[in-house]
């Protein structure tokens, strides 16, 4: 089992750098009147689109956060490093994808070369992002009360976090 010491510096570049990431703003189409398509997967002005950051721990495990004006896709590289591992992580995945439609943030197919893909867009989920350090502690306070079954003890501490964070803030909306 990996030292926490060694995680906590890698899930607060990866924190801080959704923060910046999730300041969002509702966009019309240049394109159609009155639709506001999210630009980070409709690609349509690159001068729409930030750059991709890709926050790696090692070559197995990484974040790739893809920012546009006024969407936001995070993409999640599991660590597996044993069958069970790779078992539980494609069950509780699936699980997701089954219940995708009840949360506004997840995506059913993943970006190849990761495991979880999260997409948030302005006017649905980014207004409570904006409030600041208050929830971000008490986002950081519910993830560590949390206590999930033994499957999801066994998925990585990174890959809880982020889905779990996201999740209660998506709950703050409703």
């Amino acid at each position: 089992m990996q030292d926490s010491s060694t995680l906590r510096p890698y899930l607060n570049a990866v924190r801080s750098t959704l923060q910046a990431a999730l300041c969002l703003e509702n966009f019309s189409s240049q394109v159609v009147e009155r639709h506001n398509k999210p630009e980070v997967e409709v690609r349509s002005s690159k001068e729409l689109l930030l750059q991709p950051v890709v926050i790696s721990r090692n070559e197995k495990e990484k974040v790739l956060i893809e920012g546009s004006i006024n969407s936001v896709r995070v993409s999640i590289a599991v660590k597996q490093a044993d069958e069970i591992e790779k078992i539980l992580c494609h069950k509780f995945m699936r699980f997701m994808m089954m219940r995708a439609e009840n949360f506004f943030i997840l995506r059913r197919k993943p970006v190849e070369g990761y495991d979880i893909n999260v997409q948030t867009q302005a006017g649905g989920l980014c207004h409570p992002l904006h409030g600041g350090d208050r929830q971000g502690d008490q986002r950081d306070e519910t993830v560590r009360q949390r206590q999930g079954p033994y499957c999801c003890r066994r998925i990585p501490q990174k890959c809880k976090y982020l889905l779990t964070a996201m999740l209660v803030r998506s709950s703050l909306v409703n």
